[in-house]
């Protein structure tokens, strides 16, 4: 099984300075949140991990990556045996010839390395609006951007005609290096139940990134794999984000989890203003989001739904939740975040370099099949959990 890891790049500790726009510099500098994740960040590759995957955030405190593809940029040259993937390019946001040189300068730079691109459609109000992109038209820049990419890999000149990009005649150079594998390896993420089948009936991957519980998700892949046994396809398994807290200590690794699993639920709502739910009512495509927010959760559920479910303990603990989700999932690969909201770069170390030593090997040496029976009911009920993060 593939194993790889993502960091936040997270201020979360100048969220009271930010929203009340107030002057001066942070308690913790973005510089000093930035030397430290591109420490643990280092430690990916000479740990044994297979991959390095970098989120799509702008604005806010909330994550700091200054953009999925640029950030990767960096590390495609950093590394030489890393896997790179996003999690996802916010496609609306950005232009899509724009996203394609840069998908084809990476391609190259990687050389023979896989290079998986997840994409989504956003949910942060304030990102839109710093960005001057109308949230209600998120679905069609979403569907007309994919599909500019697509035509982009799929033949050296290409047009595109749609209701808001017009492409005349163009080429991508650099050539893509290994255009067909990153065609094969495109993900989606995906909250509303519309999103799915279009993906599905296009050939695309499956990347879940916390949105949904297991279970749910589970539901999800089997929908999505009938989808695509329609068309004579085989069956398509995911890419799993799971949040890790690895330590000697059972107790230890509890309570890291718990408490920054809270922060992290705190930071998502105010990132995404979810407060904001007439805005999500009112916004074409994002209804779902209002329904989601309608009940807010106790500290007790929020620790159910979000906490519990993801892999923490010690490192058998770990391994056998991992084990546990790959079986509800179907996983194929985990992207896994060792490093949440203010947790010290210390103990994201201890657990990160635990995990490699007592996790990794006995993953890698798992057998990610799929299951047949993903999805049915009667799955395990505990095995739930739904993350902090909408793509």
């Amino acid at each position: 099984m593939k194993v790889g890891c993502y960091f936040n790049f997270q201020n979360y500790m100048d969220w009271d300075r930010y929203l009340a726009q107030k002057p001066g510099p942070p308690e913790i500098t973005d510089a000093q949140i930035y030397d430290e994740d591109l420490y643990l960040a280092d430690l990916v590759e000479p740990l044994g991990f297979d991959s390095y995957w970098a989120i799509d955030h702008y604005t806010s405190p909330y994550a700091m990556t200054g953009g999925a593809l640029n950030h990767l940029t960096y590390f495609a040259g950093r590394s030489s045996t890393l896997d790179l993937g996003t999690m996802v390019t916010v496609l609306p946001w950005h232009e899509p010839i724009h996203v394609a040189h840069q998908i084809s300068m990476i391609d190259n730079i990687l050389k023979d390395r896989r290079l998986t691109l997840g994409f989504g459609r956003g949910a942060a109000i304030r990102e839109f609006d710093a960005f001057g992109i109308p949230m209600g038209e998120s679905r069609i820049r979403y569907n007309e951007g994919l599909e500019v990419i697509k035509r982009s890999l799929q033949d050296e000149w290409f047009s595109f005609d749609g209701e808001i990009f017009k492409v005349p005649k163009t080429t991508v150079r650099p050539m893509y290096r290994n255009p067909e594998r990153i065609l094969e390896r495109m993900r989606v993420a995906w909250t509303s139940p519309e999103s799915l089948p279009p993906a599905a009936h296009g050939g695309l991957g499956m990347l879940m990134t916390g949105q949904k519980s297991f279970v749910e998700y589970g539901a999800d892949v089997r929908n999505f794999n009938a989808i695509r046994a329609e068309h004579g396809w085989k069956p398509s398994q995911p890419t799993v984000i799971v949040r890790v807290a690895c330590f000697e200590d059972e107790q230890e690794a509890w309570e890291i989890m718990r408490r920054y699993t809270l922060e992290g639920q705190r930071s998502s709502r105010v990132h995404y203003e979810f407060a904001d739910i007439e805005r999500f009512r009112n916004t074409k495509g994002y209804e779902q989001y209002a329904k989601l927010r309608e009940h807010v959760r106790t500290e007790e559920e929020a620790l159910e739904s979000a906490a519990k479910p993801q892999a923490w303990g010690t490192p058998d603990q770990v391994f056998d939740r991992l084990l546990e989700i790959q079986r509800l999932t179907s996983a194929e690969e985990f992207v896994l975040s060792f490093r949440m909201t203010s947790m010290p770069v210390a103990d994201a170390e201890r657990s990160m370099r635990l995990f490699a030593d007592q996790v990794l090997p006995r993953l890698h040496a798992a057998n990610a099949a799929y299951n047949p029976e993903v999805g049915l009911s009667g799955t395990n009920p505990q095995a739930i959990g739904s993350g902090v993060t909408p793509a």
